[in-house]
């Protein structure tokens, strides 16, 4: 059965606010069982590696779900959490699609993070898929395609949506807007309702925009492979 990558952000600071960030945990939990009970290989990759940050806000009561509570009381899932490989010793030949969970924090290491970005463009070369929710679509910010320009260029994407940023009010906080980034770069940017599920698929990229997502857009990436 398939190898999948799943790669968490190292950042921890939400901007200068003095709060805390990282990655969100459903998005972690909800497709690491997709995958899981689908029969894959998971491998947990970072770019410090070791224990990435959650972010406090996903661990809190009305963020809890089944599957939040199930990766928790989860030994192995909780001890391959902590220790993460190191993104940059992780070659995309060891695997057959890489999938990135978002939270804020990516924004900051993994939008910039020349591991990832590389690895992001190695898998398309290699013919493999591609899967981002909520913020982590700004993953994709830098990552060119064969042809040179922007991976997203002409392709239907979606992720965290500036009105749903707007509604937790980090709008101002964020060093870019995930929307804005994939127009910009020529993607084909749609979004459902805010807080409901929507996924886009488009060749190897799967985007999904919001933490509902997230079990729709791994689902989505099984069925590429």
């Amino acid at each position: 059965m398939a190898n999948i990558l799943v790669v968490l952000t190292s950042h921890d600071q939400l901007g200068d606010t003095g709060r805390k960030t990282g990655f969100w945990l459903e998005e972690l939990a909800a497709p690491y069982y997709a995958f899981h009970d689908a029969g894959a290989t998971l491998t947990l990759a970072s770019p410090r590696g070791g224990q990435p940050p959650l972010d406090p806000k996903s661990d809190e009561p009305d963020a809890q779900t089944e599957a939040t509570r199930r990766f928790q009381s989860d030994a192995d899932a909780m001890k391959a959490l902590a220790n993460t490989r190191k993104l940059s010793e992780v070659a995309i030949g060891e695997f057959d699609a890489v999938f990135y969970p978002g939270g804020h924090g990516p924004l900051w290491d993994l939008a910039e993070d020349p591991a990832s970005i590389g690895l992001i463009e190695a898998a398309v070369r290699a013919g493999k898929p591609v899967g981002a929710v909520c913020h982590a679509p700004g993953v994709l910010r830098h990552a060119e395609g064969v042809d040179g320009k922007p991976l997203v260029a002409g392709k239907r994407v979606t992720g965290f949506s500036n009105s749903e940023e707007e509604a937790v009010g980090l709008t101002e906080v964020v060093p870019f807007l995930v929307e804005d980034v994939l127009k910009a770069n020529g993607g084909h940017y749609s979004q459902g309702a805010d807080w409901a599920s929507h996924v886009q698929t488009d060749g190897l990229l799967v985007t999904g925009q919001n933490p509902a997502s997230s079990a729709d857009a791994a689902k989505a990436l099984l069925s590429l492979l």
